[in-house]
């Protein structure tokens, strides 16, 4: 885990190290972080929006255009990870989710109530639990799981899918492209990612203590 935070925090050290050593084989690197980040439900916590935000502004610096890297190169990469990662996701727990609710300890913590609930609540909000979804760490893992286990309409899921994962990827890799190489954001490039990261969690956060104190006043 303290890996993955310092991965996340000096990203631009890390993603410069990779370039040095692959070069353009760095597209293929990252297009697997991507696509284990949303496809393998068991780790959320690898690096998204810090990522391509750091995908972005190195493909400006001489030392990415010299490994040929290129900022609309990356968007395609990453949108096709995304959309893929989350498809997997979603057909793993769409097919063999509901062995899982047989054995511990997911039968202890997915109760049948719950599914019921997933499915009532992506019948009316499906749409934008998947495009908001996927702006929010973690959750954007789960939530393909959500829709699998809930037995959602892959052919709604991938469209949503898609235009969540376009928007995402053209967002945060243009923005590197734009801003990650004008000299204050390089100067405080572990201070900006700091704060993407702490941005994206705050829906996360906002609606845990939301939840919280909901259970509080029903007691």
């Amino acid at each position: 885990m303290s890996s993955i935070i310092d991965f996340t925090l000096h990203i631009d050290t890390h993603l410069a190290n990779l370039v040095s050593h692959f070069g353009i084989w760095t597209y293929l690197i990252l297009f697997v972080i991507v696509l284990i980040e949303t496809g393998a439900v068991v780790l959320p916590f690898l690096p998204g929006d810090s990522l391509l935000f750091a995908a972005g502004a190195i493909s400006m610096t001489p030392a990415g255009q010299e490994a040929g890297l290129n900022h609309w190169v990356f968007m395609v990469v990453f949108f096709i990870a995304s959309v893929v990662g989350d498809s997997m996701n979603y057909w793993i727990l769409r097919t063999g989710g509901r062995e899982l609710l047989n054995h511990r300890p997911f039968s202890i913590m997915i109760k049948p109530k719950y599914i019921e609930e997933a499915e009532q609540f992506f019948a009316k909000r499906g749409a934008m639990a998947i495009i908001l979804g996927r702006y929010i760490p973690i959750v954007r893992t789960f939530v393909p799981s959500v829709a699998g286990l809930s037995k959602y309409s892959f052919r709604k899921f991938l469209e949503y899918t898609m235009i969540a994962a376009l928007s995402w990827t053209f967002i945060a890799t243009g923005a590197g492209a734009l801003f990650g190489n004008i000299p204050f954001v390089r100067e405080h490039f572990s201070l900006i990612i700091m704060g993407i990261v702490l941005v994206t969690l705050l829906p996360s956060i906002i609606g845990l203590g939301r939840s919280l104190m909901k259970k509080k006043k029903q007691q």
